[in-house]
């Protein structure tokens, strides 16, 4: 997810994308992405299993911002907000 310029950039990992990215445009939860704005979708992954979706987010995580850049340039081009397409 990032802001509305593209400047800041979260990776996390959820069972419920739909609930918990409402949760970030709502700024739901106190944290990094409230206080940074958080609200745009722009990539993700889905998993069968917790254990896989855990140990990719701690690979995407643990890459560069150039690698999370790429991710997204791949899979979104536009950066467009992918939260109405779920």
């Amino acid at each position: 997810m990032t802001n509305k310029d593209n400047a800041v950039l979260y990776t996390g990992v959820t069972n419920n994308l739909i609930k918990r990215t409402y949760e970030h445009k709502a700024k739901v939860i106190d944290g990094f992405t409230r206080r940074y704005n958080i609200i745009k979708l722009v990539y993700y992954e889905i998993f069968e299993d917790i254990e896989n979706a855990i140990i990719r987010e701690k690979q995407i995580k643990g890459g560069s911002r150039q690698k999370k850049i790429d991710l997204i340039n791949n899979m979104n081009k536009s950066w467009n907000d992918l939260y109405e397409e779920l």
